[in-house]
This record gives structure tokens, C-alpha cells and sequence, in this order.
């Protein structure tokens, strides 16, 4: 049962940038991002768990440069420096023909990535947890959903911390370019959890 996959590609256009968290900003990115994206996004420690590995700068601004892609990033900014990006798209979950439209935008898929210069001091965490009041109160959604290889750890716990409920474990079901088929985690958060967490 898949769901309606299309994008939407103005939900960002809901919210009022920059978005500030207590030591974090966020923001859409600009072109002047690309080279410094790149350079976290082709770090090692990164590129291990990351969907894509880009060769080059030029490869990167092939992948993420698109219009698509732009409509789903978000710049991370700490101690005045890009130190990371944000990925949210809103998508439409699967639902009956007849109540289709009452699912319509209704779900985000969010990820992150940080410089492995900033790790250990829980800006992935704050960062994660941002990018969920982002989605619930300026774009509403109703649920929020995150994925990540199960060995992915740091991504598992800042999934863990921002409230996610672990909906799921694939046993190999996911192909690693360099570790071959690894279980696969999925996690989510209902609106009404989030708001619960936060009274």
C-alpha cells in the first residue's frame, strides 16, 4: 500500500526563516551553501550513512541543486558557521480514493546531517527537534516520520530523544554501498504525541 508520493514543494513557504532554536538557525539554503554542504556531506563519518555519496562539487550540485531538491533542505547554521543541513519533505500518505484529499500534505519525511566537527554537543538533537515543531505548528502535518540504517546509531538516538517511537525494524533490508544488506530502522511521531511531550 504506497502512499500519494508526490511532494509538496511549497510547504516551506509557511514558515518565516530563519528559524532559531536556543543555539541553532535554519533556513532555507542559497547557492553560496553548496560548496560548504559539500564539504560536510563528503566528510567520511558522513558520507558513511548518507543516501548519496558525492564525488565532486559538481556532483553535488547535480543531486541537491535541483529545485526538488532545494525544496526540501534546510541549512543549519551554529556559533555564526553552516554546520549541517535539514531534510523535510511533505508528502501524502496512502488513504482511500474517497478521503484522499483529507490526507493530502499530511505527512513529512525528515533527516539531518551535521559536520562531524560539531558532533557530541547535541546540536543534531536540537536541530531534529526544531525541524519537528517546524513541521507540526507552521506547516501541519500530523505525523513525521524518519528512517536511518540500524547501525546508524547517533541517528537512531537523536530519533529516540526527539520522541520518535521506533515503528520498525527491516532485517536486511537495506543495501549499504559498502556494507552490504544492513537492517533498517523507521521511526514516526503523531501531532498529538509531539503536543503531549510538550504541554
Amino acid at each position: 500500500m504506497g502512499g500519494d508520493a508526490a511532494q509538496d514543494l511549497t510547504a516551506f513557504d509557511r514558515v518565516s526563516w530563519p528559524v532559531r532554536s536556543e543555539r541553532l538557525a535554519i533556513r532555507p539554503p542559497t547557492p553560496e551553501d553548496f560548496s560548504r554542504l559539500y564539504e560536510i556531506r563528503a566528510a567520511p563519518g558522513v558520507t558513511q550513512w548518507l543516501t548519496g555519496a558525492p564525488a565532486s562539487l559538481e556532483d553535488y550540485v547535480e543531486r541537491y541543486g535541483t529545485p526538488e531538491r532545494l525544496a526540501t533542505t534546510l541549512v543549519l547554521e551554529a556559533e555564526g558557521a553552516v554546520v549541517g543541513d535539514l531534510f523535510c519533505a511533505v508528502e501524502s500518505p496512502w488513504s482511500q480514493a474517497e478521503v484522499r484529499d483529507r490526507a493530502r500534505n499530511t505527512l513529512a519525511a525528515i533527516g539531518w546531517c551535521l559536520d562531524p566537527a560539531y558532533t557530541g554537543r547535541g546540536y543534531a538533537t536540537e536541530a531534529a527537534a526544531a525541524l519537528l515543531r517546524i513541521c507540526f505548528e507552521d506547516i501541519a502535518v500530523r505525523r513525521v516520520v524518519a528512517g536511518a540504517f540500524a547501525d546508524n546509531a547517533a541517528s537512531v538516538r537523536v530519533m529516540e530523544k526527539i520522541g520518535m517511537r521506533i515503528e520498525g525494524r527491516g532485517v536486511r533490508d537495506s543495501l549499504h554501498r559498502d556494507l552490504g544488506w544492513l537492517d533498517g530502522v523507521t521511526a514516526a511521531i503523531l501531532l498529538e504525541e509531539w503536543r503531549e511531550r510538550h504541554r
